[in-house]
């Protein structure tokens, strides 16, 4: 896929398999995130796994463009792309904003009969239901700065750089607006199977919440609970690596929602 959309990490040992064989994990980073959140993953799953990371505009080398503060119209914008640029097997990963995310656009996919993911893997979020979460109603950019405060992560490190701020707020702003003014709506349930993955101390998104994806697919969900919080998987990327990869490449027999603690 060469787009400013996604963005690959290198180099990589063994690229054979990157750069063309395997299953390409399209990874959705989380409000006010870029690409580059995905490089310790790309750099940890094995080679037949090649990461493509969702760049967003209005940030990094997208920082110029207006960013979308609208979960749907982003959604179709990534549809397009992934279809038209279909390469073979593909997964999404999605954290946080990103799992909505990666949830709408394979329900874009599979509405249009065009090839879907073979996996969805949502991390750090509940379920969508038709009332919006609590904490996605936020009011101003005092409240936004402080939610990234409490969810921690790399994002909370640049708030108290003034340039670094003046930087990321105008992402922050259009993300949070976009999660804040998104509501789910009915649709005939997804065919793909979903690993669930969620960190045991995660202040806004809680193991029943994330459980509840399993309500959204007719096929098999697994869950993995992680020590940590929002972020768990800065923590535990071997671990999360070790989830996508043997999702990715073994079949689940799992019926249903199961939950695994690490």
């Amino acid at each position: 896929m060469r787009s400013q959309w996604f963005y690959t990490f290198g180099p990589v040992s063994n690229g054979a398999s990157r750069d063309g064989d395997g299953t390409r994990l399209i990874c959705f980073p989380h409000a006010g995130g870029a690409a580059s959140a995905y490089v310790p993953l790309s750099r940890a799953l094995p080679p037949a796994v090649r990461v493509l990371a969702v760049q967003y505009p209005g940030r990094q080398n997208r920082l110029r463009e207006q960013p979308v503060a609208d979960i749907g119209r982003l959604a179709d914008l990534l549809a397009d792309e992934v279809h038209e640029a279909h390469e073979g097997p593909f997964a999404f990963f999605g954290h946080s904003m990103g799992a909505v995310l990666a949830y709408e656009v394979a329900r874009r996919l599979e509405a249009r009969g065009a090839p879907v993911p073979v996996r969805l893997f949502l991390s750090g979020r509940n379920a969508p239901t038709r009332v919006p979460g609590t904490h996605d109603q936020l009011h101003g950019d005092a409240d936004v700065l402080k939610m990234v405060r409490v969810l921690g992560g790399t994002t909370a490190s640049v708030l108290e750089d003034p340039e670094l701020l003046a930087m990321v707020l105008p992402a922050l702003r259009a993300d949070y607006r976009a999660i804040g003014s998104y509501r789910w709506s009915p649709c005939p349930k997804l065919s793909v199977p979903f690993t669930v993955l969620v960190g045991d101390r995660d202040p806004v998104a809680s193991r029943s919440g994330a459980s509840a994806w399993c309500e959204l697919t007719s096929a098999p969900t697994d869950v993995r609970v992680f020590p940590g919080g929002h972020f768990y998987l800065d923590h535990h990327i071997a671990g999360v690596a070790e989830t996508v990869g043997r999702a990715l490449s073994v079949p689940t027999a799992v019926t249903g929602a199961r939950i695994a603690a690490e």
